[in-house]
């Protein structure tokens, strides 16, 4: 259910960067103070910013930074997104961002047309580019059209006040009011992730590098010593993302994550491009092809009675296929073990016990409904589980140093600093200066302070951080400002779209929660690239059950209607921050992408309403082709919150689920950057493969083959296969 950023998984991303730095430091540590002490640097030198400072003000500078030609770009290939993530979305819950294809397409337009503009189309202008058409793109899961309101419109039962139907405007009306105020918090956050921590949000430091490989074939054309400084800046600023293979999942120093910028030549768009529009064709055709002979959507590869008892089919769909590619082999095997216990094991398990006596593929009193109690409590255990690590890994892992920093300061009766050292924990006098890899001069990239703080007088925490000139940042004063506006407009839309149904304490409190839990999304996202929007709206609808008494009439509509706020905000405050990442690599400037974030935001709302409001005019919803698995989770937990009663046996069954993968979950967290961590099953991929019917979960672990294959057993690049993907998706989805 959480959105895709467009790039396969990313195990081990925290861990390495000194292995990575150990590779391009030559000589012994000594031999390295001995080369400082010929250069003699200033002290300004040794700043981890100095060049990088004059790379990102230059970039900032440049006037297409924030242009309308782009954003008006961006917003087109965002609607072609958004089409293509609600078709997606409404039949199994999946969203991407398409980042690398937004980034390709919009280069390859203005490539196109490049005899016709009055200057030339710049990487931070492409970063304007993608901003737009993500902001634009991930609004069908951002709005909740494709799992609140599909279980507001047709899954809220008679005495639950539903269902609650709701015309076009009153559909944009609830979109606009929640597509805001994620954004704007998440620009406070901006410096603390990635200025400071240098978070690695490896799916936006992926689209920086492809963005900076694409144009630095314009580079050649006008080699100035300028312009080819700044891209080589930008290599070595991109170099922990290989390095660490947060792209390829590869550990550093194997052969796959050694080939570098192989795949990703600078000189080869176009054939990309030819790709990309060869494989959306070959999927536009064959999508065709199956809607005047449906029989090709359940081809019975493993037998008639299976496929007729069980719903053991396979869907071909080359969409499905592309999005196993991109989602990996992990990811995609830990769906078919799901696939596997829910639809192989529990369901004929269920219906021959007579818990599930109706057919299988109902969701009253069938199979199918039945494994999804189960499903829920897996994605719960594992929600609550990660983000309570999220919580208290700060405590367990720097819990020792706070104490001592506390106890050090009431010795030296100074609390001067004291709200520093208990901020940055990490960046004490025993830290090695540790810059993200390569962005400082190389005489002093690899200077151990601990040993030289006497010598040198220079502290890892004194270090400046390099960042966009101030005139180029969002100012406090206007992220006030917006923050009050967007959460007065969510107040006063959802009141406007819901009226009594929902009270104003609630919505306050809604609201609260969600900028408390996007914290938590970002900085997930920027160490595991996976953003948790699903378990956040879990953990929502959890603490409103705990608020809202199940008495109320309304307790079921206001739990699906305050998770739906919670998972915005996470959403738009992760997506936000992904692009600023890849602007911050690339020098864009950060207001640019904010305020083409809120173009893109208040676009995508409007037209995602639109698209939401299309596709349930033309299909049945729920039907054989929209089945809207998510809406039935999204219920389901609202349901089982409430304290409404849950099918035989299904209870005890989800619990026992729930125990199990808490435990693996814990594993997983305490296995993170070992090898064997990908062998443990994920939770959420797990519950996806289970409420999803087989035939899509088939389909996705044959993309998830394709990307092993071409990975792993060739160790090729992921560039091609991603680009081969995405053509696939967007040729269905369209």
């Amino acid at each position: 259910m959480a959105p895709d950023r467009g790039f396969t998984e990313y195990q081990g991303i925290d861990s390495d960067r000194g292995e990575s730095q150990a590779e391009t430091t030559t000589g012994t540590a000594a031999d390295v103070r001995i080369r400082h002490e010929e250069t003699s640097p200033t002290p300004s030198s040794r700043c981890r910013g100095g060049e990088v400072s004059k790379f990102l003000a230059d970039q900032a500078e440049q006037d297409t930074n924030f242009t309308l030609r782009g954003v008006l770009v961006g917003l087109a290939i965002g609607v072609i997104i958004c089409f293509s993530n609600t078709y997606f979305g409404l039949q199994t819950g999946w969203v991407s961002g398409m980042a690398m294809p937004s980034a390709l397409i919009g280069f390859a337009y203005f490539k196109s047309v490049a005899r016709f503009i009055n200057y030339p189309f710049t990487p931070v202008e492409n970063v304007l580019v993608v901003t737009v058409a993500g902001a634009v793109g991930t609004m069908p899961l951002g709005c909740g059209f494709v799992g609140v309101m599909p279980a507001l419109n047709y899954l809220l039962t008679p005495e639950e006040n539903g269902p609650l139907v709701l015309s076009t405007w009153k559909l944009i009306t609830w979109a606009i009011g929640i597509c805001f105020f994620g954004v704007v918090i998440a620009v406070p956050l901006r410096r603390q992730v990635l200025i400071r921590e240098k978070l690695k949000f490896p799916s936006g430091t992926a689209t920086a590098l492809i963005i900076g490989v694409l144009h630095g074939s314009q580079d050649e054309k006008e080699p100035t010593q300028d312009r080819q400084k700044s891209l080589d800046i930008f290599r070595r600023r991109s170099q922990d993302i290989r390095r660490s293979s947060s792209v390829s999942g590869d550990p550093p120093g194997s052969e796959a994550a050694e080939l570098g910028e192989e795949g990703l030549d600078k000189n080869d768009w176009k054939q990309k491009i030819k790709l990309l529009l060869t494989a959306f064709a070959v999927s536009a055709i064959y999508t065709l092809i199956q809607y005047f002979i449906p029989q090709l959507r359940k081809l019975p590869i493993l037998g008639l009675p299976l496929a007729t008892d069980w719903l053991w089919t396979l869907n071909p769909s080359p969409a499905y296929i592309g999005q196993g590619i991109i989602m990996g082999p992990a990811t995609t095997f830990h769906m078919l073990l799901g696939a596997i216990a829910g639809w192989g094991i529990l369901s004929p398990l269920a219906y021959s016990k007579g818990w599930a006596p109706g057919p299988v593929k109902n969701w009253s009193d069938g199979s199918k409904g039945w494994i999804v109690w189960v499903s829920l409590a897996i994605m719960l255990a594992d929600s609550v589980i990660n983000l309570s690590w999220l919580f208290l890994r700060p405590v367990v892992l720097h819990g020792p140093q706070y104490v001592e920093n506390v106890k050090e300061h009431a010795r030296k009766r100074s609390w001067k600093g004291f709200w520093k050292s208990i901020l940055h924990p990490q960046q004490s006098k025993t830290d090695s200066y540790r810059p993200l890899n390569s962005y400082a001069p190389s005489n002093v990239q690899n200077i151990d302070t601990s040993e030289s703080e006497g010598d040198y007088g220079l502290k890892s925490e004194d270090l400046p951080d390099a960042d966009a000139p101030p005139h180029h940042l969002v100012s406090n004063r206007t992220v006030a400002i917006l923050t009050a506006l967007s959460i007065l407009v969510c107040i006063f839309s959802v009141k406007i779209v819901v009226g009594a149904l929902m009270p104003y304490y609630a919505i306050f409190l809604a609201i609260f929660l969600a900028l408390i839990l996007s914290l938590m999304g970002v900085r997930a996202l920027g160490e595991t690239d996976i953003n948790p929007v699903s378990g956040i709206s879990k953990i929502s609808q959890l603490f409103f059950a705990l608020v809202i008494p199940a008495s109320n009439p309304n307790a079921v509509t206001i739990n699906l209607l305050a998770g739906a706020i919670s998972e915005s905000g996470a959403l738009q405050a992760g997506d936000m921050m992904q692009d600023l990442k890849c602007g911050h690599l690339l020098g864009a400037a950060p207001k640019a992408q904010f305020y083409g974030q809120m173009i893109g935001s208040f676009v995508g709302a409007i037209v995602s309403a639109g698209v939401y409001q299309l596709y349930t005019s033309v299909y049945k919803i729920p039907g054989e082709q929209f089945q809207v698995p998510t809406a039935f989770v999204w219920i389901f937990t609202a349901q089982l919150v409430t304290g409404q009663g849950l099918p035989q046996m299904a209870g005890q069954w989800a619990l026992g689920a729930g125990i199990l993968f808490s435990a693996l979950t814990m594993l997983r967290i305490y296995g993170q950057g070992k090898w064997w961590q990908a062998w443990v099953p994920g939770g959420i991929a797990v519950a996806v493969g289970m409420y999803n019917v087989p035939s899509f979960t088939l389909a996705r672990a044959v993309g998830g083959a394709v990307n092993w294959y071409w990975r792993i057993f060739r160790g090729k690049d992921d560039a091609p296969v991603i680009v081969l993907a995405s053509g696939l998706i967007l040729g269905e989805g369209i």
